[in-house]
C-alpha cells in the first residue's frame, strides 16, 4: 500500500490549493478515505472523510463550507480542494486509509501567510 500526497505550498490567505493523494497496492474504490492534518505543536486532527463510493463526506467544523473532499475511483487519487484559506490552515497534511490496517502517506505542506 502507498499513499502519495501532493499539491502542498504557500498561498496568501483568501487563496486556494488542492491536495491530491495518490494511492496504489490496493483495491481503492473499496476503502473510506480521510484528510487529516497537523500543525506545528498541536495533535494531528481529522479534517474530512469520504467513502468509498465517494457519496458520503464529513468535515470537521472549522472547514465547513471551505474545504471539499472528493476522489476519483478510476484514477485511485483522493482530493482535498481548500478554498478561502486562513492562517490557522497551515499544517502537514495527510491522507490516511481506513480499514483494519491504517495507512499514512508522507504528508504535504501547506503555508497559508502574506
Amino acid at each position: 500500500v502507498q499513499l502519495v500526497e501532493s499539491g502542498g505550498g504557500l498561498v496568501q490567505p483568501g487563496g486556494s490549493l488542492r491536495l491530491s493523494c495518490a494511492a496504489s497496492g490496493f483495491t481503492f474504490s473499496t476503502y473510506g478515505m480521510s484528510w487529516y492534518r497537523q500543525a506545528p505543536g498541536k495533535e494531528r486532527e481529522l479534517v474530512a472523510t469520504i467513502n468509498g463510493g465517494g457519496t458520503i463526506t464529513n468535515y470537521v467544523d472549522s472547514v465547513k463550507g471551505r474545504f471539499t473532499i472528493s476522489r476519483d475511483n478510476t484514477k485511485s487519487t483522493l482530493y482535498l480542494q481548500m478554498n478561502s484559506l486562513k492562517p490557522d490552515d497551515t499544517a502537514i497534511y495527510y491522507c490516511k486509509r481506513a480499514g483494519f490496517n491504517v495507512y499514512w502517506g508522507q504528508g504535504t505542506q501547506v503555508t497559508v501567510s502574506s
